[in-house]
């Protein structure tokens, strides 16, 4: 067996193996930067722990490895995200005919709380949706606060993600069928319905539109520059609409899709709609929202059912 010495950083950063699969992510299964990144992370640590060829990686190996990371300190939830990494670099190489089989298959990590996010309520959403304009002088009809709205409304009103948003395209916005094409993750294509609001929204945005794009811009949101917004912009523009509205969360775009999902989830109980919508490939991301629909219910019930309610002395039972 060998031994678990380091191998230098060079070789770490270098491994073969590793870069056809980073390649193949990227490439093949078109995974965004930001991913590829973070598995290039978690395989790099691999390879630093396991001195090794990877034919020679087994099971126990793999669990000495995990043990050593918790034993660090390593959150047990980026214990599992490593792990993943792991596991599906192993099956790339069971695909390709390295090895045998994946010993990797059945270890599981430390279990971790899956936390719910912290939604919004209609009132809420209503409340950022509707707030004034923000600037000085406040204009309404500005290019900024058209444009704002649109984005708001969207990422609102079809459940998109932030990425999704930014690189929407002018083409992918059809106003006559009502529904917007989004290229989402692993580059995977949809359809997604846009609002009457949503609809609106982008009317009046794309009436000012032209004072700001270029003339080669392709990008439906741009900038005063001209050019495609960023993330982090967006990011900023959503904040400040929660702070307008005089929210006592944090608002963000991923908060805005959660909302989408969940007041969806609740109005109509269709779990398989609600997955198509948000672009989930595994219906286990979706359920999440059913969690919360469950909260929600509780509540209703708790409060509304004669065998829920907790009992009071002065009802005078056992009289």
């Amino acid at each position: 067996m060998p031994t678990a010495s380091r191998p230098p950083e060079g070789e770490v950063s270098t491994d073969p193996a590793i870069a056809d699969y980073l390649a193949h992510l990227r490439d093949v299964r078109g995974l965004s930067p930001h991913t590829v990144a973070a598995y290039r992370r978690d395989l790099r640590e691999l390879r630093r722990a396991w001195a090794g060829t990877w034919p020679e990686l087994d099971a126990a190996a793999l669990r000495r490895i995990v043990a050593g990371l918790a034993r660090g300190g390593r959150h047990p939830r980026s214990v599992r995200r490593f792990l993943a990494a792991v596991r599906g670099f192993l099956d790339f190489q069971v695909e390709r005919g390295e090895r045998g089989a994946n010993p990797a298959t059945g270890l599981r990590g430390p279990k971790t709380d899956r936390p719910l996010p912290r939604g919004l309520d209609v009132d809420q959403a209503q409340q950022a949706l509707d707030a004034p304009p923000a600037a000085a002088p406040a204009d309404p009809d500005s290019p900024l606060a058209r444009r704002d709205r649109a984005m708001l409304e969207l990422l609102y009103g079809s459940g998109l993600r932030l990425a999704e948003l930014t690189g929407l395209d002018l083409p992918d916005v059809d106003r006559e069928a009502g529904m917007v094409r989004v290229l989402g993750k692993g580059r995977r294509e949809r359809r997604v319905p846009a609002g009457r609001m949503a609809l609106a929204a982008l009317r009046d945005w794309l009436a000012v539109r032209g004072q700001w794009a270029n003339d080669d811009e392709p990008a439906l949101f741009v900038t005063r520059r001209g050019r495609r917004i960023s993330n982090r912009s967006v990011q900023r523009r959503v904040e400040e609409a929660g702070r307008r509205g005089g929210l006592d969360v944090r608002l963000h775009p991923h908060r805005l899709r959660h909302a989408f999902a969940s007041h969806l989830l609740e109005s109509s109980g269709d779990l398989r709609a609600v997955q198509e919508l948000l672009g989930h490939a595994d219906l286990s991301t979706t359920q999440i929202y059913t969690h919360l629909d469950y909260q929600h219910l509780a509540e209703v019930y708790d409060a509304a059912h004669p065998r829920a309610r907790r009992h009071d002395p002065a009802d005078g039972a056992g009289s």
